[in-house]
C-alpha cells in the first residue's frame, strides 16, 4: 500500500485543518448550543481541556428528556510540579470562582479543575494565565506536562533534574501562535508553513508523548512507564551524561477472553537505548520525538503511542534511526551504548526533610490528590466522609491559610501529593500545629500503604471510567489495610494503585498491587510488580467484585508475611516464588465461594 493509499484516522485530518490548533473554538464556547462539536472536542485537548458530562446525573436527566449537564475538565501545565505561593494562591481562586471548589493533583505533577460550565471556560483559562501558568499543551497529540522527582533538595543533583526538566518544557512546548491568539487576545503571528512548527509539524504527534526525569536513588516519577525516560548518571559528584529510555506506556484495553500475550494493546516498560553526553540532552530528546513523529502510527490511536514501535521494529532498529536523528541535531558527542544504572529505588517526600540550605520542606500527604474541605456537600458528593481520619478535615482551607502567611513555593508530586519548600526550621511546630488544627492528616499519622495508595479521578468527570478509583478511595484502602493489619505488615512498604479504567492513569501496572477498572463495581487484580516501579505486574483476577478485593489479596498477604525474606517487598516475594503460585494460593481457598476466584489467564 502507498503511503497516499493510507487511511489515516479523522484526528490526523483535524489537526490538518485547524490552522495550526485555532479551529472554530471560540465560535464554538460563544454560541447558545450546551455542547461542542468532535473536532473542537479534538482540539481543545491541545489547549488543556477535556469535555464531558456529569455521569452520575446523566441518566436521570435522559429519562426526564434532559440535556446531560455537560461540562469541562481544565489541566495545568507544571513542569516539575514547581509552583510559586502566589501561584497557587491563584488557583485556589480558580477553583472556587470557576470549578467545584476543589483542585485535584494529577500523577504528572500537574493540577485539573473539574465541573467548569462552558460560560465560564473562557475566564477560567484567562486567569490561569495571568498567574504565569498555562495549560498549553496539557492534553493533546503533544509532549505532556515533563516531570521529575519532587524533591526540593538544594543540591546539585536534584537542581540539575528541575533545570533539565524546565529546559526540556520549553523546548517542546508548541509554537503554534493559537494559544495566545485564543486565550490571551494576542493578534495571530503564525508564519506559513513548517516553520511554525518545526518540533511537531502540522499534524504534531500520533498521541500523547511523556517524558520523565530521575536519578536512581529517586525514581517516584516511575521513569520507565514514559515514552521517553531520562536517567541522570553521575560519577561521584560529577554528572556524566544521561541514559535514554524509550518505549513505556501503561494504557491498554480491555480485549475480553484474549490471553495477555495475545492482546493488541498492553503496557509495556521502557527500555534503555543509548547513552548521550551531558550538553547533548535535548538533542536526544527532539531525536526521539521526531523519531516518534515520523513512524508512530497515525491510522489506528489505540496503535500509536510509542511503545508499539519499540515492541514491532525492535530495539535495533530503534537504535539506529535514533543515531541518524540524533546525528542531525549536531551533537557534541556520539551517542554510546546505555551505561550500567544503579539500583532504582522511590522514598517518601512525606514529612519533615531537610533542604541542604538551612531549611525545611514538609511534604504533605492529600487523599487521591484531591486538594477540597470534606463537608456534609462533599461526603455526598465523593462518598468520602465515612473516614473517620478525613470526615472533617479542610485540607484546600488549610493549605491556603499556611500558604498566605508563610509565603512558601510548593512543589506537586507524582504520586498525588503537595510538598511545601523553604520553611524556617524555627516554624516548624506551628506550621505543624496549624495544619493539623484544620484536620489535615500528616505523614506520621499515615501508614506506609496509605502514604503509597494512588487512584485516579474516575467517577463522575472521567469519560473513560468503567468503575469507580478516588470515591471508593478509601473504602478499599481501609479494608486492605486492615488485611496488612491482620497479619503484622501493616506497617510495611506496600503500594496499591487504584484506576477506573485500564488507560492507567495511576501507573496500576508498576508497583506491588494494581486495581484496574472492569466494569461498574468490578476489577481486574494486577500483583507482583515491584515498589521501585521497574517491573509490571501480571494479571491475577478478572471482574473481582470491589467488596472482595480484601478477600481476594488476603491469601496472598498471609503468604507473603509468613515465607518472605528479611526485607522482601510483596511484589519481590510475589516474583520470587511466582505470581501464579501465590494466586493459586488464594483460588484454593476462594474458588469455591467466588467465581471470580480462577486464574485471568
Amino acid at each position: 500500500m502507498t503511503e497516499s493509499e493510507v487511511k489515516l484516522c479523522a484526528q490526523e485530518q483535524m489537526k490538518i485543518d485547524s490552522k495550526y490548533l485555532k479551529g472554530d473554538i471560540l465560535q464554538e464556547l460563544n454560541d447558545d448550543k450546551p455542547d461542542i462539536s468532535d473536532y473542537s472536542y479534538e482540539l481543545l485537548k491541545f489547549h488543556g481541556s477535556y469535555f464531558a458530562f456529569d455521569r452520575d446525573s446523566a441518566t436521570e436527566r435522559k429519562k426526564a428528556g434532559l440535556e446531560k449537564r455537560f461540562e469541562f475538565m481544565i489541566r495545568l501545565r507544571v513542569p516539575a510540579g514547581l509552583m510559586t505561593a502566589k501561584q497557587y494562591l491563584a488557583m485556589d481562586d480558580v477553583c472556587e470562582r470557576y470549578s467545584n471548589k476543589t483542585l485535584r493533583i494529577t500523577t504528572r505533577q500537574a493540577i485539573q479543575f473539574h465541573v467548569i460550565l462552558k460560560e465560564n471556560f473562557q475566564a477560567c483559562i484567562a486567569d490561569i494565565n495571568k498567574s504565569l501558568l498555562s495549560t498549553r499543551s496539557a492534553c493533546g497529540d503533544v509532549t505532556r506536562n515533563i516531570t521529575t522527582s519532587p524533591a526540593p533538595f538544594k543540591n546539585a543533583k536534584f537542581t540539575k533534574l528541575r533545570e533539565d526538566a524546565l529546559a526540556i518544557a520549553e523546548f517542546v512546548k508548541p509554537h503554534s501562535s493559537a494559544y495566545d491568539e485564543l486565550w490571551n487576545g494576542k493578534k495571530e503571528s503564525n508564519r506559513e508553513g513548517d516553520n511554525v512548527e518545526p518540533l511537531y509539524g502540522q499534524t504534531y504527534l500520533p498521541r500523547k508523548f511523556k517524558i520523565g526525569l530521575v536519578v536512581p536513588e529517586d525514581n517516584s516519577i516511575d521513569v520507565f512507564t514514559h515514552d521517553l525516560g531520562i536517567v541522570h548518571l553521575y560519577d561521584g559528584d560529577e554528572l556524566i551524561g544521561h541514559n535514554i529510555l524509550v518505549g513505556g506506556g501503561m494504557g491498554m484495553s480491555h480485549e475480553g477472553k484474549l490471553k495477555w500475550h495475545e492482546k493488541k494493546t498492553y503496557p509495556r516498560l521502557a527500555d534503555p537505548l543509548a547513552f548521550v553526553a551531558p550538553d547533548d540532552l535535548i538533542n536526544a530528546v527532539e531525536a526521539v520525538i521526531k523519531l516518534q513523529r515520523d513512524f508512530g502510527d497515525r491510522t489506528n490511536r489505540k496503535h500509536a503511542r510509542l511503545k508499539y514501535l519499540v515492541q514491532e521494529k525492535g530495539l535495533d532498529w530503534i537504535r539506529k534511526t535514533f543515531d541518524e536523528y540524533f546525528a542531525k541535531t549536531k551533537p557534541s558527542t556520539p551517542a554510546q551504548d546505555p551505561q550500567k544504572m544503579e539500583e532504582f529505588k522511590i522514598p517518601s517526600h512525606m514529612g519533615w526533610h531537610e533542604q541542604g540550605d538551612g531549611k525545611l520542606f514538609l511534604g504533605v500527604p492529600v487523599p487521591s490528590g484531591r486538594i477540597c474541605d470534606y463537608d456534609v456537600e462533599h461526603e455526598a458528593k465523593y462518598n468520602t466522609g465515612k473516614n473517620k481520619h478525613h470526615a472533617n478535615a479542610r485540607y484546600r482551607t488549610g493549605l491556603r491559610e499556611v500558604i498566605k502567611e508563610y509565603g512558601m513555593d510548593v512543589v506537586l508530586t507524582p504520586t498525588e501529593e503537595i510538598i511545601l519548600c523553604d520553611i524556617d526550621p524555627a516554624d516548624k511546630e506551628t506550621i505543624a500545629k496549624k495544619l493539623q488544627s484544620y484536620g489535615i492528616v500528616l505523614a506520621e499519622d499515615h501508614t506506609p500503604a496509605q502514604l503509597t495508595f494512588m487512584a485516579c479521578v474516575a467517577l463522575p468527570t472521567c469519560a473513560k471510567a468503567l468503575a469507580e478509583s478516588e470515591r471508593v478511595q478509601f473504602h478499599i484502602l481501609d479494608a486492605f489495610q486492615a488485611v496488612l493489619d491482620k497479619y503484622a505488615v501493616g506497617r510495611e512498604e506496600i503500594s496499591l494503585r487504584v484506576t477506573g479504567c485500564p488507560n492507567g492513569c495511576a501507573r496500576p501496572y508498576v508497583g506491588d498491587i494494581g486495581l484496574v477498572g472492569r466494569m461498574p463495581g468490578h476489577y481486574t487484580l494486577f500483583v507482583g510488580g515491584d515498589f521501585a516501579g521497574t517491573r509490571l505486574s501480571t494479571r491475577v483476577f478478572d471482574k473481582l467484585p470491589q467488596d472482595d478485593f480484601s478477600t481476594a489479596i488476603e491469601p496472598m498477604i498471609a503468604r507473603w508475611a509468613k515465607e518472605r525474606q528479611d526485607g522482601e517487598g510483596f511484589g519481590d516475594f510475589a516474583h520470587r516464588i511466582g505470581v501464579k503460585n501465590l494466586a493459586q494460593t488464594a483460588i484454593d481457598q476462594l474458588s469455591e465461594q467466588h467465581k471470580w476466584a480462577e486464574w485471568a489467564d
